[in-house]
């Protein structure tokens, strides 16, 4: 059974009470009440900036400016095609679009039965195994070709 977000309010009233009350630690509370709910709604925003005393627009910025922040439901599986340097001229873009044609979705987007999404992210860290990605952060894929793409899919399926 899914918590609703009124219920959900104890929780992280634990989490700002945990971390502390203040501005330097927003971006602690924001980390701990996603990893509870899994995402940050509009709602439980503008709750965290009310409990905090936080201008909502201050607490919506550092969402919107960090991408490991998530502000609606993730699929099952979330892919990270990075499109650094190294992986952008390895060929980064084709693996993009290979997922996108694979999936019938664009990134940024959720297939409808909620069993992928496609990010696209500035670098994962492993460069010299351009072009690179990550499945659900602990999955990596390196040196790739857009061949190899349905191969992937279809462990996730």
């Amino acid at each position: 059974m899914e918590t609703s977000r009124e219920e959900s309010f104890p929780q992280i009233d634990l989490v700002i009470k945990r971390e502390g009350n203040k501005v330097e630690s927003l971006i602690q509370v924001l980390h701990g009440v996603q990893e509870m709910l899994g995402y940050l709604s509009v709602e439980t925003q503008d709750y965290i900036a009310k409990e905090m005393n936080i201008p909502p627009s201050k607490v919506f910025g550092i969402v919107s400016f960090y991408n490991f922040f998530k502000t609606t439901k993730d699929a099952d599986h979330v892919i990270m095609v990075c499109m650094g340097t190294a992986c952008y001229v390895k060929g980064a873009a084709e693996v993009m679009k290979k997922f996108e044609s694979e999936l019938h979705i664009r990134k940024g987007q959720i297939t409808p039965d909620k069993k992928f999404s496609i990010r696209e992210v500035r670098c994962l860290g492993a460069c010299g195994m351009a072009p690179v990605i990550s499945v659900d952060g602990t999955d990596i894929y390196g040196r790739l070709t857009p061949e190899q793409i349905p191969g992937i899919l279809s462990k996730y399926q």
